[in-house]
């Protein structure tokens, strides 16, 4: 029995539910992919999937040995390509997680020029925050800010994202203009971000040489949203602080008005992960190589600007 043959046989019914189907993206005959699942079933000593006239289900023996495998089966396709793309432009499918607010604003805009690099790489897409294990959810590589919590990955900056204190001029024109951060406590209100897990308010902060302001009052409205953020700025509901790339179209426009500009806040640091043991494909490593160049112009360029 060919076992490595066999394995990309049982993992094609696993994914396609069809020893037809898996038999056509494999091209080998039918016959040929019943053979190899039942030897690997022999060898086993557990049957794998459940066969009726109508449908292929995996057995519980057979799912388990399917997580243990796929991965072996997957990156021997990516190191086969990786021969390949040597010689060719990279091509396939890559799986990408970024969260919402670093998507939608600053990667989404900017793809066009990648595509136009890369016309042959098809990229999936994920619009998340939720920690990804990369080996088990088979992504290739995750685009994070702040302290990375995804374990076992490789790590390469990106950037620095800067913040902004702002509010809507309806806003200041009622309440006015705040001179010292200790003003927010008194007679201000405010736009809090709420944490994902912890649910807790993050704080404003406002530093200044050896300085260090935290603002903890009870907001007037939390959102665990950037764009619902920088949404309830506009609307006049409260100050916020927010990454400056998220509003910068905002107060270019003047419908936000920046406040407490003596005062500023660590950058934030934006970072790409990918798993360390993994062999890269060629498609995974010029995606990687692209947001290295072009993420820090796209964090303090204009956000409706196109990188090539």
């Amino acid at each position: 029995m060919n076992q490595w043959l066999a394995i990309r046989c049982f993992a094609g019914v696993v994914e396609t539910g069809s020893f037809t189907k898996a038999a056509e993206a494999l091209q080998v005959p039918k016959a040929t992919v019943s053979k190899l699942v039942l030897d690997l079933e022999k060898h086993l000593g557990a049957r794998l999937f459940h066969r009726s006239t109508r449908r292929v289900t995996v057995t519980p023996d057979g799912q388990a040995y399917y997580e243990g495998t796929i991965r072996l089966v997957r990156e021997l396709a990516d190191f086969d390509q990786g021969f390949s793309d040597t010689l060719t432009k990279p091509h396939g499918r890559i799986r990408v997680d970024v969260g919402a607010g670093p998507g939608r604003l600053l990667l989404i805009p900017a793809l066009p020029g990648f595509f136009k690099q890369y016309p042959n790489v098809h990229v999936d897409l994920s619009l998340t925050d939720r920690p990804s294990d990369l080996i088990a959810d088979h992504v290739d590589c995750v685009i994070r800010g702040g302290v990375p919590t995804e374990m076992q990955a490789a790590i390469r900056p990106l950037g620095w994202a800067e913040w902004v204190t702002c509010a809507a001029p309806s806003y200041l024109d009622t309440y006015g203009t705040p001179l010292h951060p200790l003003e927010l406590k008194l007679k201000h209100r405010l736009v809090g971000y709420r944490q994902g897990a912890s649910g807790k308010i993050a704080p404003l902060r406002f530093e200044r040489g050896e300085e260090v302001i935290d603002i903890h009052s009870e907001v007037t409205l939390s959102v665990d949203d950037g764009a619902a953020r920088a949404a309830a700025g506009l609307a006049g509901l409260g100050v916020l602080q927010t990454f400056a790339y998220a509003v910068r179209d905002d107060i270019k426009a003047g419908r936000l008005v920046p406040i407490l500009q003596n005062w500023s806040r660590s950058r934030y640091p934006f970072q790409v992960l990918y798993p360390e043991n993994r062999m890269q494909s060629n498609r995974v490593r010029v995606f990687i190589n692209w947001l290295v160049e072009v993420f820090p112009e796209l964090l303090s360029a204009r956000t409706d600007r196109q990188v090539d």
